[in-house]
């Protein structure tokens, strides 16, 4: 038995913490999990006669951002002088975030309480554990954020090719290859081709709605999960006939950054609220990815802040294609419209043609309107 081991800590309890990150790892990692329960037979091993197993937090992720009830329970038991000793596999399963673990450490070196992982104990109070324990909780921050930052890279990565698209919207399908095609049903084309021609016709998406629904012309919708492939007809909303028409994918390009989630402080805590509108991602516009042909093609083109401004915003140089659904002179796009007020005003905007040049956007742009 360790010499830090004293009678007033096993005349206290052994409280054994267990986490893992994810459900998937809850389902999945059963090894994992079976390590950090057999941590109550060490606790028995080295004299501690009561054991408690704390495991509310299975699923919970550790950087800060989940409130953990278990772990709120433990920091309980050792201010309240429950706790002789705090057991778990290792510094990243108590804390992935620097405030949670040094919230630990202190409250611990206080209580006089001990920290034991598989690599040895450690007393909080000691000056050379303390900075052992501090490099552990930093370590265990750094490898969450090192993760973060490769998965990050690898996603961004696959977003220049427009490989991201989840879902793919209404009138396409996703082939088995990964690549996005027009549907076969000439029933769903002709509906959406519809949107825009009565939109180009009306002058607004309201209108537009209000005709669909006096004619009780239903449109398809997209049954998730089926790459496109199940759709099912209901009468639109101008929610939806709003969301064909702002679509990029139907003028031939793939935009990605237009939400985001953002961070906010409730309660003390950092919570992600997500579909937060994005009008700028790292500072520049969102990254747009040309769709050539009937499949995603590669990032051939990206809009620069001083040529448009952001999706929601009015655009500095317009460029006059063809009617709406119609295909342009050189038969590689669709000019795609975008309500920019949701109202009246129709801009027929340069989504990505593959085949015009910047000089011939600079020649056929015209003033934006108001």
């Amino acid at each position: 038995m360790s010499e830090k081991i004293r009678s007033e800590h096993l005349q206290r309890g052994a409280y054994i913490y267990v986490r893992q990150s994810t459900p998937y790892q809850v389902r999945n990692h059963l090894e994992g999990k079976e390590r950090q329960y057999a941590l109550a037979e060490r606790a028995n091993q080295l004299g501690f006669s009561k054991v408690i197993v704390i495991d509310e937090d299975l699923g919970r992720s550790g950087s800060g951002a989940q409130e953990r009830l278990g772990f709120g329970r433990l920091l309980a038991s050792v201010c309240q002088g429950l706790a002789g000793a705090v057991f778990a596999l290792e510094a990243s399963r108590l804390a992935r975030n620097n405030r949670d673990w040094h919230h630990l450490v202190d409250l611990c070196a206080l209580a006089e309480t001990l920290l034991i992982d598989t690599d040895g104990i450690y007393d909080p109070r000691s000056l050379n554990d303390r900075l052992l324990l501090g490099l552990k909780g930093s370590m265990a921050e750094f490898e969450l954020g090192l993760l973060r930052q490769r998965a990050r890279a690898a996603f961004e990565q696959k977003v220049s090719r427009g490989f991201t698209l989840w879902e793919v919207p209404i009138g396409f399908i996703r082939t088995e290859e990964g690549r996005i095609e027009k549907t076969p049903d000439r029933q769903v084309q002709q509906a959406v081709a519809t949107v825009f021609q009565k939109f180009h016709q009306l002058g607004s998406a309201r209108q537009a709605t209000i005709w669909f629904r006096e004619e009780q012309i239903p449109l398809p919708h997209v049954k998730g999960g089926t790459a496109g492939k199940e759709v099912f007809w209901a009468l639109p909303s101008s929610g939806r006939i709003l969301q064909i028409l702002r679509n990029p994918c139907y003028g031939g390009a793939f935009a990605y950054g237009k939400t985001a989630p953002r961070t906010v402080i409730e309660d003390g805590r950092a919570r992600h609220q997500s579909r937060y509108r994005n009008r700028k991602m790292n500072g520049r516009s969102c990254l747009w990815t040309i769709i050539r042909g009937t499949s995603v093609g590669r990032s051939i083109w990206r809009i620069s802040d001083g040529w448009r401004r952001t999706w929601r915003g009015a655009m500095e140089k317009v460029a006059v294609l063809p009617s709406p659904a119609q295909p342009c002179s050189r038969g590689c796009c669709v000019a795609a419209v975008v309500d920019e007020s949701s109202r009246s005003s129709i801009a027929e905007t340069v989504v990505g043609c593959p085949g015009i040049t910047a000089a011939e956007i600079e020649a056929t742009a015209v003033p934006a309107r108001a």
